[in-house]
């Protein structure tokens, strides 16, 4: 199966067409001031959400198969534990290990928190440690899986370099140098992996392994065309993640486009534009067949990815918000966000 060529995998259950998506409020969660980040533990019994007033909340996922849409209304979630003033500037980010058990945020306050889970069931019992690595605001964080001590990949404004930090140790083991300007986001994904990307406001997504050194490929979305395709890209990374296979690179930029583009086959697949406004997060669905886009023009829009994706792609505005939209991300199991 080629990558331009998605099709549905056949004997798996998919979520229902973009023509039949409904998707209802479940929860809703308040804080004094803008909500920066959120996200699912990888169980998706819990979710983490930061905001700045410096405050972090660990609730407690809804059980969707009770939820009745007809007759549902949004309350709000049960908060299993709060950290007031955990930073002392905004929680920027903020990521999950994939065993669960660490929780890591950043902040404007340029450190990086681990807190680590000691009980699943009662987040509240905790232990911190601060990483004063960073010498401007962390503006993002994600892990990488596998064995042996968890790894902890960070970068921000500054000093425009990608940390990775042992959370055992607490000790930085490797600097990835290359970006000149601020890095807006960083991605891991796959099983075991030790390859991830980091998007910068230099115009360009960068990867990287943990096992060489230096940058093992760029791509850089400064003003071009490509051959059979009327594309121009000029515009900083806000947001970038890989699907799963390690095929196919989304992402998002501040002159409102989303862009797709084949990793193997080193080659744009096509830029398009269903927000009017800054793009500032973009996430592939648990089945990858699904992108899940929020802008600064308040909305939250869902593009099927299934087919051909060279041809115009199918999307709808599935959520929306009373202000900016920051931070869009998928529970791990279910088709929800």
């Amino acid at each position: 199966m080629s990558l331009e060529s998605r099709g549905s995998v056949q004997g798996k259950k998919m979520p229902p067409g973009l023509k039949q998506s409904r998707f209802i409020q479940v929860v809703t969660l308040e804080d004094s001031m803008a909500v920066r980040c959120g996200d699912f533990h990888p169980n998706g019994k819990l979710f983490a959400v930061g905001s700045n007033s410096k405050s972090l909340h660990i609730c407690q996922t809804p059980d969707l198969s009770s939820i009745q849409p007809s007759t549902h209304h949004p309350a709000p979630p049960t908060i299993l534990s709060r950290h007031p003033k955990h930073h002392k500037g905004s929680i920027y980010c903020l990521s999950w290990a994939p065993t669960g058990s660490l929780l890591a945020t950043g902040s404007n306050d340029k450190t990086i928190k681990l807190i680590r889970v000691t009980e699943e069931d009662d987040p509240g019992h905790t232990v911190e440690t601060v990483l004063p690595i960073h010498d401007g605001t962390v503006r993002d964080l994600c892990f990488l899986s596998g064995a042996g001590s968890p790894l902890l990949v960070s970068g921000g404004a500054g000093d425009c370099q990608v940390y990775v930090t042992d959370c055992t140790t607490t000790s930085v083991v490797q600097v990835k140098t290359g970006h000149t300007e601020h890095i807006l986001s960083v991605y891991s994904w796959g099983e075991g992996s030790q390859v991830f990307v980091s998007g910068s406001q230099d115009k360009t997504v960068r990867f990287w392994d943990t096992r060489t050194r230096g940058c093992v490929q760029m791509v850089s979305y400064e003003g071009r065309e490509q051959e059979n395709m009327d594309f121009v890209a000029g515009s900083p990374v806000s947001s970038c993640c890989v699907d799963p296979t390690g095929r196919l690179l989304v992402s998002g930029h501040e002159d409102a486009s989303c862009v797709l583009y084949d990793i193997r086959g080193q080659r744009f697949l096509q830029s398009f534009s269903v927000h009017s406004s800054d793009v500032r997060s973009v996430r592939l669905s648990p089945s990858s067949f699904y992108l899940l886009s929020a802008s600064y023009d308040r909305t939250m829009v869902l593009t099927d990815l299934q087919g051909n994706l060279t041809n115009p792609l199918p999307s709808v505005e599935v959520a929306s918000h009373m202000d900016k939209v920051i931070t869009g991300r998928w529970h791990p199991h279910h088709c929800s966000f």
